[in-house]
């Protein structure tokens, strides 16, 4: 006799982190944080790719202030790579945010590029074009074939880490050396 639908543990506000056997190309070495993540499937942002294009260029193309800033813009994956995600603290709402937990939130709204541009917008951000998606179960049939490895997620991380050293300190929050990995890779 069963017990029902088993439920979807969330991976909301984690990491994925690919591991060196995934096949997709779109993620090869990459860091993806999840910001939802139920039954219904999943949506993340990759953290550690940025685009050939600056957000002060990304702004100027928007014609909003903001030219001079010389901060990447990362590809937040394969999907809908023309929309853009601001990944942010909590301390202040934005239009279209949408809490991920008590202190982060993803906002796609014209207004807060347009306050980080004139340099009143959050102290710390993230901006992505595109988006990582999963269907229903799509994940968990990745994750089941040891594709990610996962762990929680650090905002020190997300926002102090340079980019280019994101995917070691993953690891090695999972006291994970990369040279370590092997084919039976599981999940933290």
């Amino acid at each position: 006799m069963s017990d029902g639908p088993r439920k979807t543990q969330s991976l909301k506000d984690h990491f994925l982190v690919a591991s060196p056997w995934l096949g997709d190309p779109n993620f090869q070495g990459g860091l993806v944080y999840i910001c939802e993540h139920s039954e219904d499937g999943t949506f993340g942002l990759m953290i550690n790719h940025p685009l050939d294009v600056s957000l002060g260029e990304i702004l100027e193309q928007l014609d909003m202030d903001g030219g001079h800033l010389e901060l990447p813009v990362y590809a937040g994956g394969p999907v809908e790579q023309e929309r853009g995600f601001v990944l942010h603290p909590t301390d202040e709402r934005w239009q279209s945010s949408t809490p991920i937990n008590s202190e982060l939130q993803v906002t796609t709204s014209r207004d807060i590029l347009q306050a980080i541009g004139n340099d009143i917008g959050p102290e710390h951000f993230l901006v992505a074009l595109g988006y990582s998606g999963w269907g229903a179960g799509q994940l968990e049939e990745e994750l089941a074939g040891n594709a990610w490895l996962t762990c929680p997620a650090s905002n020190a991380i997300l926002f102090s880490t340079p980019w280019r050293e994101r995917y070691r300190a993953v690891l090695a929050s999972m006291g994970i050396d990369p040279g370590q990995l092997g084919s039976s890779v599981g999940h933290a």
